[in-house]
């Protein structure tokens, strides 16, 4: 199992070689400024370098450091656009065979970190009931905040790849009392969370997911009267 903030070096490390801040045969940091940068253990840090040259991103030379790599090529596949809300929906149904499983996932991985920045997240969306765009920022931060929990690299992949695409925020949703309502449903999941609750982490992220679900085809209905 791979931490939570081993993940975030990942995926930052990774993102950096991608978008060419770090070129194919620079070296990369070395390994006591990525402790420091990124608040982690001198095995955490190995550990991510492992990670990355079974990803083909690094290559490690015994007393020289870490290198990067030409990137491997991107994936031929994209993620549909999401334009319209019955493609909101499906996303929703793609969220709910995932984010159920992370969540119960996160409650037995997740540090006191994690858990911090979950609360800093749900109080954060809750006072922005009258700013959308805020909203939409702090709702995705506490679904990839679980992602991260995991320790799962894929899972924070996939939800990075959504990025804030991922949060529906149609007319209904731009009500207080909507998001107020969305904002108890994630208690409910930090709750479980904090209870380390598996069942009841995927049990409560599955509810928020399906009532979510619910207010799109609220607006869907909405929009054909």
């Amino acid at each position: 199992m791979v931490s939570s903030r081993t993940a975030e070096l990942v995926a930052a490390l990774r993102r950096r070689i991608v978008a060419g801040d770090v070129s194919p045969g620079e070296r990369l940091p070395s390994e006591s400024a990525l402790r420091a940068e990124f608040s982690l253990s001198r095995s955490a840090v190995r550990e991510a370098m492992t990670r990355l040259q079974a990803e083909g991103f690094v290559h490690t030379r015994r007393g020289a450091g870490s290198f990067a790599l030409a990137p491997p090529p991107a994936p031929t596949t994209t993620l549909p656009p999401v334009r319209t809300l019955a493609d909101r929906l499906a996303l929703l149904e793609y969220r709910l065979a995932i984010e159920p499983e992370a969540a119960g996932l996160a409650a037995q991985r997740a540090t006191r970190q994690d858990l911090n920045a979950l609360a800093d997240a749900v109080v954060s969306f809750e006072g922005a009931a009258e700013h959308p765009a805020e909203a939409v920022a702090h709702d995705f931060a506490f679904h990839r905040r679980i992602a991260a929990a995991t320790g799962n690299v894929f899972l924070l992949d996939a939800v990075d790849k959504l990025g804030a695409t991922m949060i529906a925020m149609p007319r209904v949703r731009l009500e207080s009392s909507a998001v107020t309502a969305a904002a108890g449903e994630h208690r409910a999941v930090l709750d479980a969370l904090r209870d380390g609750d598996s069942a009841g982490a995927a049990a409560a992220m599955r509810t928020h997911l399906t009532a979510s679900k619910r207010r799109l085809k609220g607006e869907v209905g909405h929009t054909r009267r």
